[in-house]
């Protein structure tokens, strides 16, 4: 478990790979979380890669100033619905990319993405749409 926002910050910038992995890996309360994003706003994109982030946490990264935060909170395969939602209308294309790259991204999501005004979002889109579909 990772106590401090320190320590978070420590692990992540370690140059020992269980170090790392564990800044990847393992579990935090929503309050340090909420410190690190307030006191090392550098890694925000790295709290949102952790595979244990609480919605909580990633509801207010997908509202983060920086796409490349809102990118990888798209990509979070435990997305609620209400956070697919919101971000399917991002502005910035590269978000709703990394949604439509997401592989529990609902059907009705993908199926808005598929006629999104970028190619690139479409596309991606369009390869799941029909994975998605066999599978209901």
């Amino acid at each position: 478990m990772i106590n401090t926002a320190e320590e978070f910050a420590r692990l992540r910038r370690s140059d020992i790979p269980a170090e790392y992995e564990r800044a990847a890996s393992e579990e935090a309360s929503v309050d340090v979380w909420l410190s690190v994003i307030d006191r090392f706003p550098d890694l925000r994109e790295w709290v949102a890669h952790n595979k244990t982030v609480p919605l909580q946490v990633l509801e207010l990264l997908a509202r983060d100033p920086s796409a490349s935060v809102r990118f990888t909170v798209a990509s979070k395969r435990k997305l609620s619905r209400e956070l697919q939602m919101l971000l399917v209308t991002d502005p910035d294309s590269s978000v709703r990319h990394g949604l439509a790259c997401n592989a529990k991204c609902e059907l009705e999501i993908l199926r808005r993405l598929a006629a999104d005004a970028e190619s690139f979002v479409r596309e991606a889109a369009s390869k799941l749409l029909p994975v998605r579909s066999d599978a209901l």
